[in-house]
């Protein structure tokens, strides 16, 4: 279904697919931009540094003709004016002797009118005797001009009218000068949504004439040809993904590819400094003949303030008169980008055929199958794409085959994923009930551990009572117990758990624990410490709790107090009990020792009592020696501590001096030197 949905996708062509295209197809020319090669192609540039030697712009039309006039006495083939003149120039004496009406100048200059020039006839004769392109722009609002019509057209197949960019009206040179030049060209240069500008029309519509581009006039008018034919696909739309339209412009033997709309792909090269002649180099006479004879010179600007700055896939502040530049260069050299008609059937096919084979694969093969076989059809698409674009110029988009292809992936990944999830949610259900998380979770990964049997492990053990429980209890009602009971329980299990620990079971009032089983835990020692000081500090605010909660029902209350036992060592842990019932517990004398260990906390007046191997392992805590002790059944004593404190206790200098006075206590106590063990404790 998702691989159809893909498809039918792919045929409506949605225009954020388009977009991504673009930005699919810049990237391409990122990694590897068209490389500048010298080509009869120039910008005579109307820059930051020839404003600022000739005079801000406007620059009077007499000294645009004396720039055209150089050029073409130096021998330029073509020079194409990125620029319209729609309005008398302001400078000519004509439109500026209306300023000083009533002076005495105004009356000398009146009388020598006829001798002075007209700016916009000078600039006119100077076309007329050049090899000039004049240049107009196209408007989407309708009005009455309309740019003459000095190249023709003829065409293959249906007329590709339909498929050209179409206006309603026109910006256009003054008379003189729109009639002086033997071809002119649209100057617009059509963006993307995006604002970037990709594909450049070469022919423009208005109402049902047809004009060239700028940059395909002044092609034309190098290549001594004033005459275009254009190529149009009639079967281009028959067959699903297959583009309909224009597919060529030709002219003088050149075919220029072209998308179905008649655009020319721009192949980016980035800002070439090598590209630019300064206006006023040309006009100061600093460049040689050389330099400017046999090209096509297209006269624009790159003045920021002038705002005729453009944004193309490698440069962000292009000058517009370099994108004309670049494709005229693209079109005399006939290094060509071009997106086949095919291209779109070719890439719904791809995904088609590789989606199908990756659906059948993956059941079979599972999910690291289906990870190669994804990653070699994404990688195939990909390296496709990549040196078609290397080798011939043809642009095609890896990026939807592959992105439909990882969406396969990730689906039917998924769909494997929620099956197994299933799976393993009823072996949670089955066994949460009885079993600690840890261990459920441990079962779920390896359902094979789910039978009787265990292993020897070195564990650590906890045990934690309630103090005088049985006195508490008398004073309750069974509902109000199991309350109180609860209450108690769960924020103590919550530390245990939180810390790593595995609860074993509840006795009554009292919890089991321990660390280092299922999971590993080399530090359990220290884990199941760390939850014994976070349970005591618990406790401190919840007697003031139950406290404040006795005092507003006009109850006597009794601070709870604890005692916890902790003691490490190797231990038989596993699934024990019988076949029709177990559970995940651990056995041995360390366990027994633990315990007791608990039962003594209240013996020594310390809440939390320690094992001797749990010291051990403990690091920086503050223990202190209680003594040796010999528990029942067991042979030989062996040390306790009492657990004061953490790390900032155990650096404490007042702890210290307590522990160096305890041992020199217990050194005499156990030398039966009762006095000076009195005396220590004293």
């Amino acid at each position: 279904m998702l691989l159809a949905v893909l498809v039918f996708l792919r045929l409506l062509d949605p225009p954020f697919l388009e977009d991504i295209r673009l930005k699919v197809f810049d990237g391409y020319q990122h990694l590897r931009p068209r490389p500048y090669e010298k080509a009869p192609v120039a910008v005579v540039d109307i820059d930051e540094e020839s404003l600022k030697r000739l005079g801000q712009w406007p620059w009077p039309r007499t000294r645009i003709a004396e720039l055209i006039g150089k050029l073409n006495d130096a021998g330029a083939s073509a020079i194409a004016l990125d620029m319209v003149f729609p309005e008398p120039d302001r400078t000519s004496p004509q439109n500026i002797l209306p300023l000083w009406e009533g002076t005495e100048a105004h009356r000398l200059l009146e009388a020598n009118m006829a001798s002075l020039p007209d700016h916009d006839k000078t600039l006119a004769h100077t076309i007329q005797k050049s090899r000039v392109v004049n240049g107009f722009a196209l408007l989407n609002e309708p009005n009455q001009n309309r740019p003459s019509l000095k190249t023709s057209f003829s065409f293959t197949g249906k007329n590709p009218g339909a498929h050209l960019a179409g206006f309603k009206g026109a910006v256009m040179n003054l008379p003189e000068i729109e009639s002086a030049s033997p071809v002119n060209g649209c100057i617009n240069n059509l963006q993307e949504r995006d604002g970037i500008i990709r594909r450049v029309p070469l022919v423009f519509r208005l109402g049902e004439d047809l004009y060239p581009s700028l940059t395909a006039g002044a092609a034309a008018l190098h290549l001594k040809e004033t005459s275009f034919l254009i190529r149009h696909g009639e079967d281009g739309g028959k067959a699903p993904f297959m583009a309909s339209g224009i597919t060529a412009l030709q002219t003088h033997g050149i075919s220029i590819p072209t998308e179905p709309s008649g655009r020319m792909w721009l192949y980016d090269t980035g800002y070439v400094p090598g590209r630019f002649i300064p206006a006023w180099k040309i006009l100061t006479r600093e460049i040689s003949r050389e330099e400017i004879q046999g090209k096509i010179l297209f006269i624009g600007t790159s003045a920021v303030g002038l705002k005729d700055l453009r944004i193309t896939p490698l440069n962000p502040a292009a000058a517009g008169v370099e994108i004309h530049a670049q494709l005229a260069e693209q079109i005399l050299l006939g290094r060509f980008l071009r997106r086949p008609p095919w291209a779109g059937l070719a890439e719904g096919l791809y995904l088609a055929i590789s989606g199908v084979f990756l659906t059948a694969l993956m059941p079979i093969f599972g999910a690291w199958g289906g990870f190669l076989a994804a990653s070699l059809a994404i990688a195939g698409a990909v390296t496709a794409a990549w040196q078609c674009f290397l080798k011939t110029g043809l642009l095609f988009d890896p990026f939807f085959p592959a992105s439909g292809l990882l969406a396969l992936y990730v689906i039917i990944s998924l769909l494997n994923f929620l099956k197994t999830e299933k799976e393993k949610r009823q072996v949670r259900t089955a066994f949460s009930r009885y079993l600690s998380p840890a261990l459920v979770a441990e079962l779920v990964k390896h359902p094979e551990k789910l039978t009787l049997g265990g292993q020897t492990r070195t564990l650590t053990l906890l045990f934690v009572d309630i103090r005088d429980f049985s006195g508490i209890a008398e004073n309750l009602d069974a509902q109000t117990l199991t309350q109180f009971i609860n209450r108690f329980l769960t924020p103590m299990s919550e530390i245990i758990l939180k810390a790593g620990g595995t609860i074993d079971k509840y006795i009554g009032d009292c919890i089991m624990a321990f660390w280092n089983a299922p999971l590993d835990d080399r530090d359990h020692a220290l884990h199941a410490c760390q939850a014994a000081l976070n349970m005591r500090n618990f406790l401190v605010g919840w007697n003031l709790e139950m406290r404040k909660e006795a005092e507003a029902q006009q109850k006597i209350f009794t601070p709870i107090r604890i005692g916890i036992g902790i003691n490490t060592g190797e231990c038989c842990v596993g699934n024990m009990g019988s076949a029709q019932r177990f559970d995940y517990s651990v056995l041995g004398d360390e366990v027994n020792l633990a315990s007791r260990l608990e039962g003594q906390s209240k013996v020594y007046g310390t809440d939390i009592v320690l094992g001797p191997r749990t010291v051990e392992r403990l690091g920086n805590l503050a223990a202190l020696e209680l003594d040796l002790l010999r528990v029942k059944g067991k042979t030989k004593p062996v040390k306790v501590f009492g657990l004061l404190g953490d790390g900032s206790l155990a650096g404490n200098e007042s702890f210290k001096k307590l522990q160096e006075l305890q041992g020199r206590m217990l050194a005499a106590y156990r030398a039966q030197e009762w006095e000076k063990a009195l005396g220590l404790i004293e």
